[in-house]
């Protein structure tokens, strides 16, 4: 998720604001600390425009790059 909030030149406060959550959250979520919930998945993958499967895998690290 970072590399495609990096591409639009987004900072975490405007991707925050963009999905309604908090800047910890997105912060959380690129670090692999929080995994999103379902609803909110959906709403990340509609923001970029990609299926969800291709920004969130299962037991990936957050860490490399998708």
């Amino acid at each position: 998720m970072r590399e495609l909030r990096g591409e639009r030149a987004w900072s975490q406060a405007e991707l925050a604001e963009r999905l309604d959550v908090s800047r910890q959250t997105v912060n959380a979520i690129e670090t692999g600390k929080y995994d999103p919930s379902l609803p909110l998945a959906f709403k990340i993958a509609r923001l970029f425009g990609r299926p969800i499967e291709s920004i969130f895998l299962p037991d990936a690290d957050p860490a490399e790059p998708r």
